[in-house]
């Protein structure tokens, strides 16, 4: 056979590979709440290669600083958790609240699960943080670390495999490397497939969690909802259109955040339950740890995003002193000569709503001195040096204000 004929018949093998693959891919059927084993541990190489990286992984992270230690505020989350996957499955667990303003959570394969305080400030309700949480332990019932492990190793050897061999069809004139590179793109996307299953199995078993839980499974769905808004609101801020973050490329790993929530919704109504949403439990439980929360979210350089959350919290808080603050805070650093106007407005307004921390002084004074109200600003900040005596920024303030 000469080697176009052995060429063809190997990218026409690899073809069919990556056509079976994607068909495999469509429509994953829903999981059934499988038999929980307690105490796993890994018993392949690939797995016990998997749980040492975890181990070392853990042991930096306990030790971190972007660490949120608060006793309270970790037994809250974790009794979220347990009240989601049950007391057996909650007892695998060992979690780490990590200081990220962005929207995520995540498990390791030995147990260590991470919960960012972007995802804390964004779920309006403990059916929302229980529906994420409850994902998140679903891919460690799974195993889908080793699963993904395995498929990217296969995939990646493959599309090497149909590169080497498509070099060789070039050098002989047969024009087979651009055939190579669709069948390389072929394989590889179907890996993304592959974890894009992943993704949707998880969700899946994560809402047979919350039909045991007292929790409401259509909360599953309402928080890609809310984080679709604030993209589309992050979006029209930098001058972009609307959907473009949420629609997933060919290797985009998660679902299309659309898709996700309108096959939430429908596998929600079909459980025909309607649980618990307990959303003043969670403002309540929130509420200490909301301005820093905040501060890391305004810090974030997301104007869109940041008024889009702080709208949303108003809609269910009103506008607190430090909801105001924090928007002050957001046009302030934006720094618009109109933003100044704003800030120094939300400064006060904060003020009279009874915000006690001396900064909203500090930070009025500095916004009118900025906006050309140098004799404003100034008693303002004044009044911040009375306030806080011993500020640690004290002797730039008096430099500030000439005294």
């Amino acid at each position: 056979m000469s080697f176009r004929r052995r060429f063809a018949a190997v990218l026409s093998g690899c073809a069919a590979l990556a056509l079976a693959g994607a068909a495999h891919a469509v429509e994953p059927a829903a999981p059934v709440l499988p038999t929980y084993t307690a105490a796993y541990q890994p018993q392949t190489k690939d797995e016990r290669g998997i749980w040492m990286e975890a181990d070392e992984d853990e042991r930096v992270l306990r030790d971190s600083v972007l660490l949120m230690r608060d006793e309270g505020l970790n037994a809250y989350v974790r009794q979220v958790l347990c009240r989601e996957v049950g007391e057996d499955r909650c007892r695998s667990v060992r979690l780490y609240i990590v200081e990220v303003p962005q929207f995520n959570a995540s498990m390791a394969p030995n147990g260590t699960m991470r919960v960012w305080t972007g995802l804390l400030l964004r779920v309006q309700n403990e059916a929302e943080l229980a529906s994420v949480l409850g994902h998140e332990f679903a891919h460690f019932e799974l195993r889908h670390s080793l699963a993904g492990i395995k498929a990217k190793r296969d995939a990646a050897s493959l599309a090497a495999w149909i590169g080497v061999l498509s070099a060789g069809a070039a050098n002989i004139g047969t024009g087979g490397a651009g055939n190579g590179s669709t069948l390389q793109l072929a394989v590889l996307g179907n890996y993304f497939k592959f974890s894009r299953e992943q993704e949707t199995a998880a969700d899946l078993l994560g809402l047979q969690y919350m039909a045991k839980s007292p929790y409401d499974p259509a909360a599953a769905s309402q928080i890609w909802q809310s984080i679709m808004a604030e993209a589309d609101a992050r979006s029209v801020a930098r001058g972009l259109k609307p959907g473009r973050e949420y629609k997933a490329a060919f290797f985009g790993t998660h679902p299309p955040s659309p898709e996700r929530a309108a096959y939430l919704k429908a596998e929600a109504d079909k459980l025909g339950k309607r649980g618990e949403l307990r959303a003043q439990e969670y403002r309540e439980a929130i509420r200490p740890f909301l301005p820093r929360l905040l501060a890391a979210q305004v810090r974030s350089n997301d104007f869109g995003g940041s008024e889009y959350l702080l709208q949303t919290l108003s809609a269910t808080e009103g506008w607190t002193g430090d909801l105001l603050f924090a928007r002050g805070e957001l046009f302030r650093q934006r720094g618009n000569p109109r933003d100044l106007v704003t800030a120094a407005d939300l400064f006060r307004d904060a003020i009279a709503k009874g915000y006690a921390n001396p900064e909203a002084h500090r930070e009025l004074g500095l916004s009118l001195m900025r906006g050309g109200q140098e004799a404003d600003g100034k008693a303002a900040l004044r009044e911040y040096l009375k306030l806080k005596p011993d500020a640690n920024d004290g002797n730039v303030i008096k430099m500030l204000v000439g005294s």
